[in-house]
């Protein structure tokens, strides 16, 4: 029986609830935090849904904002995955306003689990920390975890990525200056699909919920890696337990697929529905983004092709990915299961 405990931030995300489902499977106790203790009774049932062992779950409220309370909430706890972090539908005014939160969010949990001795802390960051701020001849090359996000480049990044840079970047900062020999893993995945468990989903989803509700009627011309959010819990969890991925980033994605790729894998699935088949010149996305700021983030990507190996998460952890199609697939299966999209 294992009775290690772990600390997960963000238990009501996407990512944060499949990860806890994972590791209850696996025998740990955990403690998931949320800002909001009233969204807990609804947490415990849907994951009770899809393990019997909510048992060994507890829930407590903190924010990423506050510092004390960290302190509380990391005392005999052996691993830390920081899943939490601000993602907004929309872009802040301010890029501060996203930046400073997820830098001292990251800081703050730190800081707390070192004093407490924390044994290793996994943060979930994002392949944005690598794949942007590139000169064209910087595009031509496959990027690997040795890549960094250049945050200088305004023209090629967006603010949110640019947080997930600086937060990923003062964590190892904070890493090596700890004496206390606690280690930090860092998990990148790309855009996260696969089944959302309820109608709070993974801002991600919203690529297959708008072309499943009719909402988007042509496509950009742009393409990224995704990945399931079940293989995104599996990898966070074997860089928790792996000894050999002490102080080290993963890359974690199943591939690279276009937005026309995705809209043709949900065409085949769902022939009645009607389904973006077009794509959009990239003046015309350029010219929407000045009237629609959720377009705003996908702007660097128009006319580039990022590409990443996710070869050393397979080698060091035997991590094995569930395929593009099928992440695509389950989060439109889940969508409609979920009452999101009818």
């Amino acid at each position: 029986m294992n009775n290690k405990r772990v600390l997960l931030t963000g238990a009501t995300g996407f990512l944060g609830s499949h990860t806890i489902i994972q590791l209850l499977e696996k025998g740990y106790e955990v403690t998931g935090t949320l800002r909001d203790m009233g969204r807990a009774g609804a947490i415990r049932e849907m994951i009770a849904q899809h393990t019997p062992h909510t048992h060994r779950l507890t829930f407590a409220q903190a924010t990423l904002e506050e510092k004390d309370i960290w302190y509380e909430l990391t005392r005999q706890i052996d691993f830390v995955q920081h899943v939490a972090s601000p993602f907004p539908r929309e872009l802040p005014k301010r890029e501060e306003d996203l930046i400073i939160p997820a830098r001292e969010g990251v800081l703050n949990v730190m800081r707390a689990a070192s004093a407490n001795k924390v044994k290793r802390f996994v943060l979930t960051s994002s392949s944005s920390a690598v794949l942007y701020g590139k000169t064209p001849q910087q595009l031509d090359k496959v990027m690997t975890e040795a890549d960094w996000s250049n945050v200088h480049h305004a023209k090629d990044i967006t603010p949110y990525f640019k947080s997930k840079t600086i937060a990923e970047k003062a964590a190892w900062d904070f890493i090596q200056s700890d004496g206390t020999g606690m280690e930090l893993v860092t998990v990148l995945p790309g855009a996260i699909l696969g089944p959302v468990l309820e109608k709070d989903f993974g801002t991600s989803a919203n690529i297959v919920i708008k072309m499943l509700d009719g909402s988007m009627p042509a496509v950009p011309k742009i393409g990224f890696d995704i990945v399931d959010v079940r293989s995104v819990a599996d990898a966070l969890i074997r860089a928790m337990e792996t000894p050999a991925a002490a102080n080290n980033r993963y890359l974690v994605t199943a591939g690279h697929v276009t937005m026309k790729e995705v809209a043709l894998i949900l065409k085949k699935a769902y022939p009645g529905r009607k389904l973006p088949s077009r794509e959009l010149p990239d003046f015309l996305v350029r010219l929407a983004a000045l009237f629609d700021t959720t377009l705003g983030p996908i702007l660097p990507d128009l006319g580039k092709r990022r590409r990443l190996d996710a070869g050393k998460a397979k080698r060091e952890l035997q991590w094995k990915q569930i395929s593009t199609q099928e992440a695509v697939l389950s989060c439109a299966k889940s969508i409609f299961e979920t009452g999101i999209v009818h």
